[in-house]
């Protein structure tokens, strides 16, 4: 099963894969004169306004972000940030970084197309997201996509936040204080599944809460880190981007990485975590209380600024500073190790922040997935797919983490495909109504 796995994953994450990821980015970031990057001030004063919204929907714009981002920061902040440097060197941090930046434009093309084509379902609850742009915004012969994308997304949640998300936090509760990881998962599911059952509006209000305490918390207690070591991160820094360029010298228990390897896993890992390109967040934002879809967009893109150029950035400089790389340690525990080695009682404040990350990503996932579920089979699917999610939650402490995050990095591909292949042949779309929006705000509209 795991060979089968591995041989699919490599197509999948292959070579054909990364540049459409990057190259959608690289479009989309021209195509809109890379106002992504210049207008992120502009965003951050959008995100402050947007605390309650104006026009339809379900949440404020705020809220929409921050339950995106409750999706997006959780173990690939901590651990899938580790795996990426463990298996393609410090270099695969600099890969990520290039992914963000291609990747705003991305995320923001996606909330513009969620917001432009979203509907209500039965309940009057707002729906969007790629399988909604691609059947309300492109021919029908291309609605095939959507019906994939639905079914791979709702398929996608269950490895990649639920039991990625669980196993991932019983292995550093039962490393750390020795819970056995049933015990851990049978709390979880008790958590989740009273936030879950309450909807998105019980989601987001959770996510309002947490989701900004639990980030600055991780991003100050990185910055102490940093500033204690503040000598050496030049020079993590040269070999972070030398590695990228020239690849990844072994030392120690440390095999070394190629350019190729670096690359792969740095785009692979970037993606798990800011999702830009994977069709998820839009689902979020389709969600948000406006009437204008590129500010939406703008208020979308911070969340790949966010979650990747500030909170992945922290990670992985800590275990690039602290040189715990030559241990052979992956995953969560090197984070951990390198935190460990720099504070007393690091690694314990890592656990904490890993077990609240995966909360919040299990409970902004269940909200992508039931809205598949919703494209695919109406309003009825909901209570079935919540009541089937909860109970996935333990399920997850038990299997093997290299299969699971295998298979969930699969089923991330196999989601991308169709929102990329939407977004390319939406693109003239995003770059004439973004157009049409500055040029009222230029001549005073």
């Amino acid at each position: 099963m795991t060979e089968l796995i591995q041989t699919v994953n490599s197509w999948a994450w292959g070579p054909v894969m990364l540049v459409l990821l990057l190259g959608t980015g690289v479009y989309l970031s021209v195509g809109l004169r890379f106002m992504t990057l210049k207008k992120i001030p502009v965003a951050l004063r959008l995100l402050l306004q947007g605390r309650k919204g104006k026009g339809e929907g379900d949440i404020s714009p705020f809220s929409a972000l921050m339950t995106s981002l409750s999706a997006t920061i959780g173990t690939g902040n901590i651990a899938g940030v580790a795996t990426a440097v463990a298996l393609g060197g410090p270099g695969a941090l600099f890969w990520m970084w290039i992914t963000a930046l291609v990747g705003m434009a991305t995320k923001y093309a996606e909330a513009v197309c969620a917001v432009t084509f979203r509907e209500q379902d039965e309940n009057g609850n707002y729906s969007g997201g790629p399988m909604y742009y691609i059947r309300n915004g492109l021919h029908r012969r291309w609605h095939w996509l959507a019906y994939a994308f639905a079914l791979f997304g709702s398929l996608a949640g269950f490895g990649l936040a639920n039991t990625v998300q669980s196993n991932s936090v019983s292995q550093v509760l039962n490393d750390a204080f020795n819970v056995p990881p049933i015990v851990t998962g049978l709390v979880l599911m008790a958590l989740v599944g009273a936030v879950v059952l309450g909807g998105i509006r019980r989601i987001a209000s959770v996510a309002s809460l947490l989701v900004p305490m639990m980030a600055l918390s991780y991003i100050l207690l990185s910055v102490l880190v940093i500033a204690m070591n503040i000598e050496q991160v030049p020079a993590a820094l040269v070999t972070i981007v030398d590695s990228a360029l020239s690849g990844s010298a072994a030392a120690g228990g440390f095999a070394g990485a190629t350019v190729w390897a670096a690359l792969r896993f740095g785009v692979a890992r970037g993606i798990f975590s800011n999702e830009a390109g994977l069709g998820s967040a839009p689902i979020a934002h389709a969600a948000a209380r406006t009437d204008q879809p590129v500010q939406q967009g703008m208020i979308a893109m911070l969340g790949t600024f966010i979650d990747t150029l500030i909170v992945c950035t922290m990670t992985g400089l800590v275990i690039v500073i602290m040189d715990v790389l030559p241990t052979g340690i992956s995953g969560a525990s090197l984070t951990s190790l390198a935190f460990g080695n720099a504070l007393p009682g690091g690694e314990y404040i890592v656990t904490l922040g890993l077990c609240l990350f995966a909360f919040t990503t299990m409970i902004g996932w269940s909200f992508y997935g039931e809205r598949c579920v919703v494209f695919l089979v109406g309003a009825r699917g909901v209570l079935p797919f919540r009541v089937f999610w909860v109970l996935a939650i333990p399920v997850g402490t038990l299997v093997q983490l290299d299969l699971i995050w295998l298979i969930a990095d699969t089923l991330n591909a196999f989601m991308a495909v169709p929102n990329l292949v939407a977004l390319l042949l939406l693109g003239p779309l995003v770059f004439r109504v973004t157009r049409e929006y500055f040029d009222n705000r230029d001549i005073g509209h």
